[in-house]
Order: structure tokens, then C-alpha cells, then sequence
């Protein structure tokens, strides 16, 4: 049996996390507990999942995410609702808009107030509903436009993390650089299109020092995602060892 390098780190975390993908995410959950030796993962919670999943009042959607963190689960916060409410239709914008996400970048045009507004108001409700701080905020679809970008700091969140990298929004230190290896089940290119990425990054990325894996309630819906999650899975913890973000900042 190979030992993984304990300078090495293992980055997992689930995605889209809300009453609405509450069943797929225990599927995800189980998978990787299983692959990762426990709860070695984050979650990534929307407080309003496209404007139909309000956690708010959800007492026993509460109480799952208080037991999912007291496993030890990392939980971040992600986004506010993860539908792009203000798309932009030109530049550089648009087509991250249109090519790197089914409409929801919900933080890739909003004006720095609203960015801020809504960044402030996820973080206060789910501490809350924790009883401890978040880890810190992954925007959906891990895209940022300048107001988010600037908010980021000011809502006192530790980490942030992008397709590329996770840093420090206060100060802007990177903490980890390397591509986020994730899976998209919405088309049959992307489908192929991901089993191909996964399959390079298996053998691209062994020597990096921090491995990032991504996964999404849609997964569950493609048995050819979930194999290659596994085989994923399988091939890092040969020599990375499942770790925390947490750890990134000591």
C-alpha cells in the first residue's frame, strides 16, 4: 500500500449544498468518506438555491448542517442564490457568462454593494446557524467580477478560492495554485469533455502539492462521472493526504 506524501494535501469539497440536492449530496457524501477515510471534505452551502430552497427557516435542514460540521465537515459559503441575476451579454464577462456556466455566476456582474450585501448577509445567517465561523466563500462557478472581488476583504472571510487558486482575500496572499479537477454532467460534450480533463489531471498533477477536487450534485445523474470521481479519488490519495483548507493558513 502507497503512503501519500504528508506535505502533500488533498482539497475536496462538494458544491451546491441546499434542501433542494439534499439527497445527492448524502450520495456524494458517502463516496467520499468512503475514498477519504471520513468526513475529510468541505461543503459548500447556498443560502437560496435559485430563489426555491431558502435554508433560513429550514429547521431540519438546520440541524444537517450543524451535524455535518460538528463531523468535522468544512463549510463555506457559496453565493447567495447561484443564479446570475445581472448577466452580461459582451467582453470578457459575457463569455465567461455564457461558456464557463449555465447561467449562474451569480457574482460575476453584481455591483460591489450588492456583492457585499449579500456576502455579509449569507455569512451572518449560516454562523448562526452553525454556532461557529465559516471557513470562507467560493463564489458559484468560481466566478468573480471586480465588486466581489473587492467585498471579499471587507466581509472578513479567511479563504476564497477561484478555478486556479485559493488565497486570502485580506491581503491577497496565495495559499495553493493548480486547476480544480471537477466534473460538469449538463450536456454530453462537457461530460466527455470533464472524463477527459480528469484523466490528464490523473496524471499531470501527482507532483503538485496541493490537489484540488470539486464535485456537484448533478454528478450522481451520470454513472461514468461517478467512476471517474472514484478512479480520482483512488489515484490522489495514493500520495496526497485528505486535509483541510483550514490547514492552508496553519
Amino acid at each position: 500500500m502507497t503512503t501519500p506524501d504528508p506535505s502533500r494535501r488533498l482539497l475536496v469539497s462538494i458544491h451546491d449544498v441546499s434542501p433542494r440536492s439534499e439527497r445527492q449530496v448524502d450520495q456524494l457524501a458517502d463516496a467520499l468518506a468512503h475514498r477519504l477515510g471520513g468526513p475529510n471534505f468541505a461543503m459548500l452551502v447556498i443560502p437560496d438555491h435559485w430563489r426555491e430552497a431558502p435554508i433560513a427557516d429550514n429547521a431540519a435542514f438546520h440541524a444537517r448542517l450543524r451535524d455535518w460540521a460538528d463531523q468535522g465537515i468544512e463549510m463555506f459559503l457559496h453565493g447567495w442564490c447561484h443564479r446570475d441575476e445581472t448577466p452580461a451579454t459582451a467582453g470578457l464577462a459575457g463569455f465567461k457568462g455564457k461558456h464557463m456556466t449555465a447561467g449562474e455566476g451569480e457574482f460575476l456582474n453584481l455591483p460591489h454593494a450588492t456583492a457585499l450585501a449579500r456576502m455579509t448577509e449569507g455569512k451572518a445567517m449560516l454562523e448562526d446557524i452553525l454556532g461557529r465561523s465559516v471557513a470562507g466563500f467560493i463564489a458559484p462557478a468560481w466566478l468573480y467580477g471586480e465588486g466581489a472581488l473587492q467585498a471579499l476583504g471587507e466581509a472578513g472571510f479567511a479563504l476564497a478560492e477561484d478555478h486556479m487558486k485559493v488565497w486570502q482575500p485580506t491581503g491577497g496572499a496565495v495559499l495553493a495554485r493548480g486547476p480544480v479537477i471537477t466534473w460538469a454532467s449538463r450536456s454530453p460534450a462537457r461530460i466527455r469533455s470533464s472524463l477527459m480533463f480528469s484523466r490528464l489531471a490523473r496524471l499531470a498533477l501527482p507532483l503538485t502539492r496541493t490537489v484540488r477536487v470539486a464535485v456537484h450534485p448533478g454528478d450522481t445523474t451520470v454513472p461514468a462521472l461517478l467512476d471517474s470521481i472514484d478512479r480520482t479519488l483512488v489515484r490522489f490519495t495514493r500520495s496526497h493526504r485528505p486535509a483541510r483548507y483550514a490547514e492552508l493558513i496553519g
